[in-house]
C-alpha cells in the first residue's frame, strides 16, 4: 500500500473548486485548499505554484492537444479549415468537464485579474496555433489572422457551450464557425 493517497492534484482541484464555491475565490487560502483535500500546503505547491493556477492548469494540455490536431490536419485543408480541426479535436475534452467547466467559469467571470489571465492563455493558444500554421506555409499576416479567429470563435463557442445544459461542445463550435464563415461571406 502506497504512504500517501492517490491521486493528490486532483484531490487539491476537487476541494479549491468545493471552497471556491461555498468561501469565494478571495476568501479561499492554499492552507484551507490542502486541509479540505487532506494533505499539506506543501503538496499544493507541489503541484500549483499558487491557488489561480488550480483553474488555469490545463491549459498547456488543450494548447499542446490544438496544435498536434492542427499539425495533423490534411495537407489540403484550408487554414481556418485546419484551425476548425484543432478546436474540434478537443471537444471531448470539455464535454467530459462540463459541470466542473460552468463552475470554473462563474469564479473567472467574478473576478478581473482572473479574466486577464484566461485572456492571456487564449492570447499564448493563439500564438502556438499561428505558428503552427507558419510551418504549414500559411505566410503572415494569414497565420495570425486565421489564428485569432480561430480563438474568437473557441471563446465564442466556449462561452455558449458553458452556459448551456447540454454538453456538446462540437455543435457549439460548428455553429460559431458557420456564423463567422456567414459574416465573412457578406463582406465589407
Amino acid at each position: 500500500m502506497s504512504r500517501w493517497p492517490s491521486n493528490p492534484r486532483g484531490r487539491l482541484q476537487e476541494a479549491a473548486m468545493e471552497l471556491f464555491a461555498e468561501h469565494g475565490y478571495d476568501q479561499t487560502t492554499v492552507a484551507g485548499i490542502a486541509e479540505r483535500a487532506g494533505l499539506t500546503e506543501r503538496t499544493f505547491f507541489r503541484h500549483f505554484s499558487d491557488k489561480r493556477e488550480v483553474l488555469f492548469s490545463g491549459g498547456e494540455e488543450l494548447q499542446a492537444m490544438m496544435v498536434e490536431a492542427l499539425t495533423a490536419a490534411p495537407p489540403e485543408a484550408t487554414p481556418l479549415g485546419a484551425v476548425e480541426a484543432a478546436l474540434s479535436a478537443v471537444t471531448a475534452f470539455f464535454d467530459e468537464r462540463h459541470p466542473m467547466s460552468r463552475a470554473r467559469q462563474v469564479i473567472i467571470d467574478a473576478h478581473s485579474e482572473l479574466q486577464e489571465r484566461e485572456c492571456a492563455k487564449m492570447g499564448k493558444i493563439a500564438e502556438a496555433l499561428a505558428e503552427a500554421l507558419r510551418a504549414r506555409g500559411v505566410p503572415d499576416p494569414d497565420a495570425r489572422l486565421t489564428a485569432d479567429a480561430g480563438i474568437a470563435v473557441f471563446r465564442s463557442a466556449f462561452a455558449q457551450w458553458v452556459r448551456s445544459d447540454v454538453g456538446d461542445m462540437r455543435t457549439c463550435i460548428e455553429e460559431c464557425f458557420a456564423a463567422l464563415e456567414k459574416v465573412i461571406a457578406q463582406g465589407r
